[in-house]
């Protein structure tokens, strides 16, 4: 849930970076799915942490 969480945070917030910075529809495209992988990513690793800490 942490990981869905994470990638839909990240796709706003690289969306809104990439039009803050007035990018293209690529240069908005990239942002989005780099912010994704990122956060997706910050996510699966605090995810496994909460899962090892709870054992």
């Amino acid at each position: 849930m942490i990981v869905i969480a994470g990638v839909l945070i990240g796709a706003i917030l690289g969306g809104l970076t990439a039009r803050r910075r007035k990018g293209n529809a690529a240069d908005i495209a990239q942002f989005v799915v780099v912010y994704a992988i990122a956060f997706g990513l910050a996510g699966l690793v605090l995810t496994i942490a909460i899962e090892k800490l709870a054992t």
